[in-house]
Parts: structure tokens; sequence; C-alpha cells
């Protein structure tokens, strides 16, 4: 019998032999976003040191990038790090995870997980970026959420559920600040952002596929697609699907130095 534990490990690393697949199909982050965590850090991006964990491929590291921010990635997998040096080859990454971060203490104004806390224990995670940030530096968390309230997004989200048996659409928008860190030591400030992107069936069908839910579980996926296809072709005849978003940010931020 398989564990919870085992299974959300087997689904982390699922995204490694589909890395390619992940940096083309998978929805970025809108400039709002980037433009909210300079709010709330009062601060902004350019010249700051920033560290992204778990940068995947790195499509939020990118962003911060070219803001002007001075970025090392973190990030655990195989595949996901080569796609990640393939794609920002002057960017440097280095190769661990959030739970024990390859870095000096006090480095850091600004850490960012996209799509990644949730792959983390948060009980190790938060003092490891505590340790890291300096005083008054900010940690970052956000997901890109569907947008439950538009009648296709929550139809498609209910039939994944069902077939798969995870709700992907409720692991992340019921993301909180308790549970985002149950040791208590931050104060999250939490955000939504709305944005949509307009893209053909055949790329919403792959960045669905992309989701370790569906990676893990191939037989039962192609089917799953396949029944995707039909129900998108009907309801968007031109062959254009407009995917809508919420951007779910937590932002919270260590206490400053104390004055002589």
């Amino acid at each position: 019998m398989t564990t919870p534990r085992a299974d959300h490990l087997t689904r982390a690393h699922s995204f490694n032999a589909a890395a390619a697949q992940y940096a083309a199909n998978r929805p970025s982050y809108p400039p709002a976003l980037f433009d909210t965590v300079e709010e709330l850090t009062g601060r902004p991006l350019a010249g700051s040191r920033v560290v992204d964990v778990g940068a995947g491929t790195g499509m939020a590291t990118a962003h911060l990038h070219a803001r002007g921010a001075d970025v090392i990635a973190v990030e655990p997998g195989d595949g996901m790090a080569a796609e990640f040096r393939r794609t920002l080859p002057d960017v440097p990454v280095v190769r661990g995870s959030g739970d024990a971060l390859p870095l000096a203490g006090h480095h850091a104004d600004l850490l960012t997980y996209a799509q990644a806390w949730h792959w983390t224990d948060p009980a190790r995670a938060v003092p490891e970026a505590v340790r890291v940030l300096r005083p008054g530096g900010a940690l970052a968390l956000w997901w890109n959420t569907d947008a439950l309230d538009v009648p296709w997004i929550a139809e498609e989200a209910e039939r994944t559920a069902r077939r798969f048996g995870v709700n992907l659409a409720a692991e992340r928008r019921d993301t909180n600040a308790r549970a985002a860190d149950p040791t208590g030591l931050l104060h999250f400030t939490r955000r939504e952002i709305r944005w949509s992107r307009r893209v053909p069936i055949d790329t919403h069908l792959a960045n669905l596929a992309s989701h370790s839910v569906l990676l893990v579980d191939s037989d039962r996926a192609a089917a799953f697609l396949a029944e995707q296809r039909e129900h998108l072709t009907a309801a968007f005849p031109d062959g254009t699907v407009e995917e809508t978003y919420d951007v779910v940010l937590l932002l919270a931020t260590t206490p400053p130095a104390p004055t002589a």
C-alpha cells in the first residue's frame, strides 16, 4: 500500500521526466504579481538579492531576473535543473531543497517559491527561510490557481478530481497562512491577482498533462485527456482556450535588525 508521504514524493519527482513539456506549456505569471511583491516588501526587485527555491524550469526566475534582481535558483530535480540551465544559462542554479537550503545565513533580501512550497516540509522550510533571509527580508509564496467561478474551468476541475482522486484546484487555493507556516514564526499577508492567457487546445491539454497526478498515472491520463479534448472542442469551436487564473500570493517579512 502506498503511503501518503510516498505518493507525495512520487508526485514531486514526476516533473523531471517532463521538464521540457512543463516549460513549454505551463502558464507563467503576470507583471502585476511582481508589482505586488515590490509593494508588500517596500523595495524594488532591481538590485535585490533573491533566491528562487524550487525554481523548476525557471519561469519565475526569468521574471525576477528581467526585473533586475540578483537571482540564484535552488532546484532539487535533475531534469528540471537541466531545462533551467538550457533556458537561463546566465543565472546560477544550485541543487538543493527548501528543507535544507545550500546557502549561508542572512544571504537574501527575498526568498520566492513559485508553485513549490507545497513540496516542502514547512516545519523545516520556515526556519531555513528565516536563517537565509537578512533581517527585514521577505518570504514570498505563490501559486497559479484555477478561477473556479468560470464554469468550464470548474467543470474540468471536478472531472479531474473524480478521475484521479486529487482536487488540484483545492490543493493550491486552500493554502492559508496557518498551513503555510505551522511554526507560527511568520505572519503572512495574502493577495490574489487575476489574469488570463489564450492558448490553443493542444497547449491547454499539454499544460493539464504536466500536472503530477497525470504524470504518475499515464494510462488513465491518456483516456482523460481524450475526453477533455471533446469537451474543449465543443466549448471552444475556434480551437482557442482562455485560461483564467488567480495567483494566490502569501508574503511575510522577517523582523528588522535591532537598532543599537
